[in-house]
């Protein structure tokens, strides 16, 4: 091999190759893939999380807590409740109180507000409260704990949706407050 064929293969050698390109189905599958996420990122606000109040961001975790202490009070009452409509009215505020509380978590997880799955002191120390109490002084201790929370309740929750402007916290408080205004008109009816 003479030196010049020799010197040709060595430049040959250091000379950068193009890549082969992807051909086929599994290719197109692909470079459609890498397009939609380039897409997500490129689009500004695709991917952009709203940014709440914190007003509205207290709103909610204060309702998340409230809403998980009326499901622990009306299974309690369910349970050592002595007259039929505290009963009752304890397995409509489970049954209610476990939907509000759904569409809450669903709002909490679009705008990025962590949800505790642990009742707070002051909620968790309120059905201590109510467990310790007997059977004979339950109905009344629970009928005033629901009017009084739910007064509170129909109040917050008809502030918020005059104070938010968040479309979405308001569809959500728009939807439950005739459920809270409901339930606060039941137990008033059920005080003796």
């Amino acid at each position: 091999m003479s030196s010049t064929t020799a010197s040709k293969d060595t430049n040959k050698q250091n000379q950068p190759r193009a890549p082969k390109p992807i051909a086929g189905p599994g290719a197109i599958r692909l470079g459609m893939a890498l397009m939609a996420v380039g897409l997500l990122f490129a689009v500004p606000g695709a991917r952009a999380e709203t940014k709440l109040s914190a007003a509205d961001k207290a709103f909610i975790l204060a309702a998340a807590q409230g809403g998980m202490t009326e499901v622990k009070l009306g299974e309690l009452a369910g349970r050592k409740g002595t007259r039929e409509d505290v009963k009752q009215f304890g397995r409509l505020m489970v049954k209610d109180h476990t939907a509000i509380n759904d569409d809450l978590k669903s709002l909490a997880a679009q705008k990025c507000v962590t949800l505790s799955g642990n009742l707070d002191a002051k909620h968790q120390a309120m059905v201590d409260k109510m467990t310790a109490l007997r059977v004979a002084d339950f109905d009344n201790a629970y009928i005033a704990a629901m009017l009084k929370g739910h007064e509170a309740d129909a109040e917050a929750f008809k502030a918020e949706s005059g104070e938010t402007q968040d479309p979405d916290v308001k569809s959500f408080v728009d939807k439950s407050t005739p459920v809270v205004v409901d339930h606060l008109l039941q137990i008033t009816g059920m005080k003796q």
